[in-house]
């Protein structure tokens, strides 16, 4: 089987993540893959296999005018259908809206199946108008649309639901390590993790966190990772009062390690496509509260069973919840004996077999003539 995966890059993010494992998981049973980005990063942020022919088309640039951005697109367009077509694929999947968005455009009248997958909540992620447009204009080319969830297929039109799926995340297993002496956070650590941006919601996270800070001394809130938002989060911490209580790391290369330190995770999210971030705290083996945002936490958590769901953007009952699992170590036990269980209802064999499931549908129906 040859394969091209097309996605904007390869830095870190979950999309970015999740296209790596596939494109490694398919290269070690031996396919061809070639994966093309946008950007011009000779070196990914994830790993790859040596087999992975990996192809960064430096054709990412902004455009400062409209006039422009349709040049360039144009560009990119020729430039992105002259690398599928000397890729020679038996198939192509597409990540991402407006990637997706050029990729059908470039293969038009190719006579290549073309899977497209969305990553993000389409309610809550605005493309802007004219990218809005061009989607709902090219998506019906595809031949099959890959959704991570009910409610991110039901946002679409009828006609394009017909021919999609739902095909949730995988989730890896975490490295099996000899236990670190070096410890990292404290006896009664909170952890959340993720992109410092609005849709991460961690400023109602640190405004909950601040309501049970006198009545709970003794806890600490660690938020890994960073972002455009970092410095209103460091001033609101200050603000609350938390300078010595709540931590940001920043981006640590040793995620596994924090969160296997860790009492409970916590994701406040407004809203997610499917949070790997979540998935990979409960393969850890911690408790797990999350919003009950759009969408994704409700198809991964089983409410009272392996996590607990709170109404989104609800800063008291996020403190309520916090709260409970604090005070309830036996709660704390009980929900991470079930959490690693993520593992096998999300497991890389069984999700990929889903996506080689979709591969042999749309090859079926369309063989490939170049």
């Amino acid at each position: 089987m040859k394969l091209t995966l097309i996605i904007h890059s390869l830095t870190y993010g979950g999309a970015e993540r999740i296209m790596s494992i596939m494109a490694n998981y398919w290269a070690a049973k031996g396919w061809q893959i070639t994966l093309l980005t946008f950007d011009n990063n000779k070196v990914p942020d994830f790993d790859l296999d040596s087999h992975v022919n990996y192809i960064p088309l430096g054709i990412a640039e902004k455009s400062p005018t409209a006039i422009i951005g349709i040049w360039n697109n144009i560009k990119r367009i020729k430039i992105l259908r002259d690398a599928i077509i000397n890729s020679k694929p038996d198939a192509v999947i597409s990540f991402m809206s407006k990637t997706n968005t050029i990729t059908l455009l470039a293969t038009r009248w190719l006579n290549i199946p073309i899977v497209v997958s969305e990553r993000s909540n389409p309610i809550k992620s605005s493309l802007g108008w004219n990218w809005q447009q061009l989607r709902q204009w090219t998506y019906p080319f595809a031949d099959k649309i890959v959704f991570q969830t009910q409610r991110a297929k039901d946002y679409f039109p009828s006609e394009l639901q017909n021919h999609s799926c739902i095909i949730p995340n995988m989730v890896v297993l975490p490295p099996i390590k000899k236990h670190s002496s070096e410890k990292f956070l404290t006896e009664r650590s909170l952890i959340a993790m993720g992109r410092f941006v609005p849709e991460k919601g961690f400023d109602l996270l640190l405004q909950a966190f601040a309501k049970l800070k006198d009545n709970y001394p003794e806890w600490t809130l660690t938020i890994l990772g960073d972002g455009k938002l970092r410095p209103e989060l460091e001033t609101l911490r200050n603000q609350l009062r938390l300078s010595d209580r709540v931590h940001f790391p920043g981006m640590v290369n040793n995620t596994y390690t924090f969160l296997q330190q860790a009492e409970f995770f916590i994701m406040s999210s407004r809203f997610e496509g499917f949070p790997n971030a979540l998935c990979e705290a409960m393969a850890c083996g911690l408790p797990v509260i999350s919003t009950d945002c759009p969408s994704g936490p409700r198809e991964i958590i089983r409410d009272g069973t392996d996590g607990i769901l709170v109404p989104n953007e609800d800063v008291s009952a996020l403190a309520t919840a916090i709260e409970r699992l604090m005070s309830n170590e036996q709660e704390r036990k009980s929900l991470a004996a079930r959490a690693p269980e993520v593992t096998e209802r999300f497991s890389v064999k069984k999700i990929m077999g889903m996506w080689e499931e979709v591969l042999a549908q749309v090859i079926k129906k369309k063989p490939k003539f170049i």
